[in-house]
């Protein structure tokens, strides 16, 4: 049978941030509040790597995309036109003092 090894995170609070979270994991019905802290440490984490997970899924759609910052096309005509159309309007707009 496997071992189960627990490890150990430290984090100093001030008290009255420790009495706020451990009022919230009352309220929540927590036995304690390493268990409340757990729980929402985890329920971020997944929202955040899902998160992540949607806007480039793979670590291939991840490499294409920083080598599309890291060596960005050159712009093509309706690039180019298209930020003469831009300039054209801001300076057609503009606040005259």
């Amino acid at each position: 049978m496997a071992t189960v090894i627990n490890d150990r995170i430290d984090v100093r609070i001030s008290k009255e941030q420790k009495e706020f979270v451990k009022y919230a994991s009352e309220i929540r019905g927590f036995k304690n509040l390493t268990e409340f802290i757990i729980f929402c440490v985890n329920k971020e984490s997944n929202e955040i790597i899902a998160e992540n997970n949607l806007i480039l899924k793979s670590l291939e759609d991840k490499r294409v995309f920083v080598d599309a910052l890291l060596n960005p096309p050159a712009p093509n005509e309706k690039l180019k036109r298209a930020q003469l159309n831009y300039l054209k309007f801001v300076e057609a707009h503009e606040i005259k003092d």
